[in-house]
């Protein structure tokens, strides 16, 4: 999730994008994202294995900012936000 300048980003898991992505846009989201109006879904990544999900969030969670950036602009390159999944 980003805002709407795409200078924050916030990483999270979830068992269901749609309704967590809902919960961001709506301000129920959490705090971090409510704090700073990250609300535009740009990037995600599907894992079967919940401790793998979990694993690769804490790892993206200990990258730079501009690595995020980068990661993110490999599959959506203008940051676009995907809203067909809100």
């Amino acid at each position: 999730m980003t805002n709407k300048y795409r200078t924050t980003f916030y990483i999270g898991v979830t068992s269901n994008l749609h309704k967590r992505t809902v919960e961001h846009v709506e301000g129920i989201g959490s705090k971090f994202t409510g704090k700073y109006q990250l609300t535009d879904l740009v990037y995600f990544e599907t894992y079967s294995d919940i401790n793998q999900a979990i694993a690769r969030e804490k790892q993206l969670k200990n990258w730079h900012h501009e690595w995020k950036v980068n990661l993110i602009k490999e599959q959506n390159p203008t940051l676009k936000t995907l809203e067909y999944l809100i």
